[in-house]
């Protein structure tokens, strides 16, 4: 029983919640209906609203919208309006110049008319003139009985027939005169140039003597079957004599430089006391050095002594090379101190620039300092170098009329000329032999060196013997023997010279490696 009871109040429990639950949802389900119809009612109102604020606003724009665009309208109106008074005032302001320029047309157009008309005026005139001209000159041909031509003829020789004489007198006056002042004039300048000037001159030297310590030296100096003796003469291109004079050496080259560089590398392997070929091409080289700085020690001593001043670095040392040349027995840098200086005093006493004379005097010369190395003659290579080294042209014109290759036609030309004439007309200033002797040797080297495989050619022997470095890699032994006849054959057809020169060709290779 109880658990029937249980059974039944769990049924009637059951059947409350059912109807509980279906209650609550009728309720609930009333509630949202009118919910929902509310929403609608507020939703209604709020869409009326928006439609009413809507048109309120459109209504609003489209009456700021015409104000803008009337607005808009009467600034466009305006604009125009102002463009178009511009427009008419530019068409009347050009409608005026067109009046002018019209009017100026006319003018012109009036004055050309009469320009013409007054033109053919004069030309009627002119032609008027010209006939009477000639009717005037017919009449007075047919009264003298002469054409223009013969009176004009006639007239001057009247005249020159009144004023020959007299002509002639005054001209053999003056020329007089003038030639007597000039010579006495002349005379004095010279005189006082050559008194006011004293330069040193020195004899040709084709020979340097080189004192040994003993005589054991010269056996050193010669080396194992000549090696030593060989490799000087080859590296310097100098000479070696080696006789029976005690205690010394000579050392022969027509060319000083190669005799100086010679003798400065004897006297420093003598000093040293190691002479083997490796050494000697050391000191060889040392020895160029140094004679080159007394090259340049030279040149600008000579810049100094002549008051000579912003020559270029170059000509300095050209001028020092000139300390080691000789011309006619002259030292060419003594001579060119020594025309400078006379073309100083010419200058002066002649009142032209003293400065620029003494500068072309100094350098009149420059050109010997490599005429035995580059072909052409002294006075071509001197005007190149100046050129080369922006000299002036009055400097480079009286280099090349010092000679009279050219015409002087400056004051400093001339005074350059007279100077180097001065300077080598000195009684023992010049001894022609030698320069001729020292012109068949550079002969003698500029043949050799004109062949193809040719490295260095050294005159030596006074002469009597050339020695030739070739290249070995673009001659070979076999052809060795056919360039030293070719070489010969062209010495016999070009020089004249005594006796027989001996042509000695030198192939070397040399291997040189380092121990490391």
């Amino acid at each position: 029983m109880p658990t029937l009871a249980y059974i039944l109040f769990g049924v009637i429990a059951v059947l409350f919640c059912i109807a509980g639950f279906v209650l609550g949802t009728v309720v609930r389900r009333k509630s949202d209906e009118r919910t929902i119809g509310s929403a609608k009612e507020e939703a209604r109102r709020i869409l009326s609203e928006a439609m009413k604020t809507a048109e309120t606003k459109k209504k609003e724009a489209l009456l700021e919208a015409k104000d803008e665009i009337h607005q808009l309208r009467s600034e466009t109106e305006k604009d125009l309006r102002e463009r178009r008074s511009d427009v008419q005032r530019q068409e009347h302001r050009l409608q005026q110049k067109e009046e002018s320029l019209d009017k100026k047309i006319e003018n012109l157009e009036a004055k050309e008319e009469k320009l013409a008309a007054r033109a053919k005026q004069i030309d009627e005139r002119l032609a008027e003139c010209d006939a009477l001209k000639r009717s005037q000159l017919e009449m007075l041909e047919k009264i003298s009985a002469l054409s223009k031509e013969q009176a004009r003829a006639e007239l001057l020789q009247i005249l020159d027939g009144e004023l020959v004489h007299e002509k002639a007198a005054k001209i053999l006056q003056y020329e007089r005169e003038i030639k007597d002042q000039a010579d006495e004039k002349a005379r004095d300048i010279v005189a006082q140039a050559i008194q006011r000037c004293a330069a040193d001159h020195s004899s040709e030297m084709t020979v340097s003597v080189v004192a040994l310590p003993n005589d054991e030296m010269k056996g050193r100096i010669i080396g194992r079957e000549g090696r030593n003796i060989r490799a000087i003469e080859n590296a310097t291109g100098v000479d070696l004599i080696i006789d029976d004079t005690p205690e010394a050496i000579t050392v022969s080259s027509f060319e000083p430089i190669r005799r100086e560089i010679a003798r400065v590398t004897l006297e420093k392997l003598i000093l040293d006391g190691r002479i083997h070929p490796a050494r000697i091409e050391e000191t060889v080289a040392k020895a160029t050095a140094e004679v080159d700085a007394v090259i340049k020690k030279e040149g600008e001593q000579a810049m100094l002594d002549a008051g000579v001043h912003n020559l270029h670095p170059e000509l300095v040392k050209l001028l020092g090379r000139l300390h080691f040349r000789t011309s006619y027995g002259q030292n060419v840098l003594n001579h060119s101190l020594e025309v400078c200086y006379i073309a100083g005093l010419l200058a002066a006493e002649l009142g032209a620039d003293v400065t620029l004379a003494k500068r072309a005097g100094l350098l009149h010369d420059i050109g010997k300092a490599i005429d035995h190395e580059q072909e052409g003659s002294h006075i071509q290579l001197g005007v190149e170098v100046a050129k080369k080294y922006k000299e002036s042209e009055q400097v480079i014109h009286a280099i090349h009329a010092h000679h009279g290759e050219i015409e002087a036609k400056t004051v400093v030309a001339f005074i350059v000329q007279a100077a180097d004439a001065i300077s080598a007309a000195r009684p023992g200033a010049r001894r022609e032999n030698i320069e001729n002797y020292i012109k068949r040797l550079e002969k003698l080297e500029e043949i050799a060196n004109s062949f193809k495989g040719v490295d260095a050619s050294f005159a030596i022997q006074a002469g009597r013997e050339i020695r030739i470095l070739v290249k070995p890699e673009a001659v070979s032994d076999d052809e060795m023997v056919i360039v030293a006849h070719e070489i010969a054959q062209r010495i016999e057809n070009e020089l004249e010279y005594p006796g027989q020169i001996k042509i000695n060709l030198i192939r070397e290779n040399r291997v040189i490696d380092y121990a490391k």
